[in-house]
């Protein structure tokens, strides 16, 4: 063979070579016109610091309302007049669908009836009443999509934007972001249902690859202190002496080290817990509150199992609004938990007998979530406060075949937000006429994440973290902002 090249070979190679320039020019110019990312400045010795909002923010912090187990749109706010006409038939195609736990069973309308609320006219079902009557405070997406029917990975992908373990949490983006208002308690609280954690417990409130001083502290209103109680051995003087003489002794060591930013956030870490030793007992300790606030939430109930669950639960509902009132930045309330062969006990996985289990855990949610936005209203707190209410994904409009429940549904679910920024008694996109699909508006978890961020002032596409060689970020390369639902 020749060792130069022929006329059409040089031709050829050299077509291939320009368009390469070209290629690689384009993207020089795509990256030059992007906007650069945003990565917040982190103060080793304080790493929760208050840091300001790519723009105006209409929020302040967020209230995240999860409910485990993947509650039924179907059977709460997704009204289908259809799916009631076609009671009891085969669903069309629904044959070739394939779910979680195998065949379908026929189409079956909910066990509730759905009655219009307030001046929007809402159609809310009968098993979440205390919900329904504030249908006019609430903005609907009926259309959110998901990309897995297994419940830890959904709640991995709702809370993180993966359905894989070690991402960061929502929350803990949010703190990253703007750090905290309060230098006394974490900038983001969990409260875990008093039933227990949810299946993807840490992976909701972690900080996956982002800093730890960004992941989330658990603790409810059964369980406030977490080991942080004072030794009785100590007296309440001997104590405060000692965290005294320990600050200054950190204080000394931190100079012989100067720039260690990973000693700087230990130590700012310590204070913390320390401080936490205050301050979590003082907003944990509902006896201040008056008995009309305690029988609004009904957290003075007793007696059957599902009213001490409702109560407890309504604890740490009360729990939630006093972190609000505080400045947290971000806290996660947790209704149901993951519990292992007790199927459909104390979450909303209702598989075989979801009229049976939803009209507990619809007893022990509502009126307690209920008073909780209207509480926050009344105090002024849904101005500048995001409420989100959502869960891993929906369910079907059939009963499984040979149960009677509901199959998991990532194809087409309800969530809903409150307060600040949102528009009031909305509903934006819809399901099919079975409530299967999302057919109209159709929004992705990325879509609901960067709508979440948008309205606390960030621009999801520019918060960012460098890990691993690439700009990690909530919504990965993906979502878009839904703006029909922004007031």
């Amino acid at each position: 063979m020749h060792p130069f090249l022929n006329r059409r070979d040089f031709l050829a190679r050299t077509s291939t070579g320009l368009g390469g320039i070209a290629l690689a020019h384009l993207l020089a110019t795509d990256r030059a016109r992007a906007a650069p990312p945003i990565r917040p400045r982190i103060l080793p010795g304080n790493p929760n610091a208050l840091r300001p909002p790519h723009f105006e923010a209409k929020a302040k912090r967020v209230l995240m309302i999860f409910c485990s187990g993947a509650v039924s749109q179907i059977d709460t706010f997704d009204y289908k007049p259809e799916l009631i006409k076609r009671h009891g038939q085969p669903m069309p195609g629904g044959d070739k669908i394939i779910t979680f736990q195998g065949g379908q069973g026929n189409l079956t309308k909910s066990p509730w009836e759905f009655r219009p609320y307030g001046k929007s006219g809402k159609m809310v079902s009968d098993l979440v009443p205390h919900l329904g009557a504030l249908a006019d405070e609430m903005c609907f997406i009926h259309s959110l999509t998901g990309k897995t029917n297994t419940h830890g990975p959904g709640e991995n992908f709702l809370t993180s934007g993966s359905t894989l373990d070690g991402f960061p949490s929502m929350g803990a983006w949010t703190t990253y972001a703007m750090g905290s208002e309060n230098d006394t308690l974490p900038a983001y609280v969990a409260i875990p249902d008093p039933r227990g954690a949810p299946q993807s417990a840490g992976n909701f409130w972690g900080a996956g690859f982002l800093p730890a001083a960004f992941q989330g502290t658990d603790f409810n209103a059964s369980q406030p202190l977490r080991n942080l109680e004072r030794p009785s051995v100590f007296s309440p003087e001997t104590d405060r002496a000692t965290r005294d003489f320990i600050a200054l002794l950190n204080r000394r060591h931190l100079e012989k080290f100067p720039g260690d930013s990973e000693l700087a956030a230990r130590i700012s870490s310590y204070e913390l817990a320390a401080r936490m030793q205050l301050s979590v007992p003082e907003v944990a300790d509902l006896s201040s509150e008056p008995e009309h606030v305690l029988k609004s939430y009904g957290a003075d109930q007793a007696g059957s199992p599902v009213k001490e669950t409702k109560a407890a639960y309504a604890r740490n509902c009360i729990l939630a609004r006093r972190l609000i009132e505080k400045g947290v930045r971000f806290v996660q309330l947790f209704n149901g938990a993951y519990q292992t062969g007790g199927e459909g006990v104390s979450n909303w996985d209702g598989h075989k007998a979801l009229a049976d289990q939803y009209v507990k855990h619809g007893e022990v949610m509502d009126q307690p979530t209920a008073a909780l936005l209207a509480d926050l209203k009344q105090r002024g707190l849904l101005d500048d406060t995001l409420v989100v209410w959502c869960t891993e994904f929906g369910r079907m409009p059939t009963f499984q075949a040979g149960a009677s429940g509901r199959d998991h549904n990532p194809a087409g679910f309800t969530a809903w937000l409150a307060g600040a920024g949102v528009k009031h008694g909305f509903s934006h996109g819809a399901t099919d006429e079975f409530g299967y699909k999302a057919v109209e508006g159709i929004a992705t978890v990325y879509d609901f994440h960067a709508t979440i961020l948008h309205l606390l002032g960030l621009d999801h596409e520019r918060l960012t973290f460098y890990h691993n060689g690439t700009e990690r970020r909530l919504t990965d390369v993906h979502g878009h902002v839904i703006r029909e639902v922004l007031a």
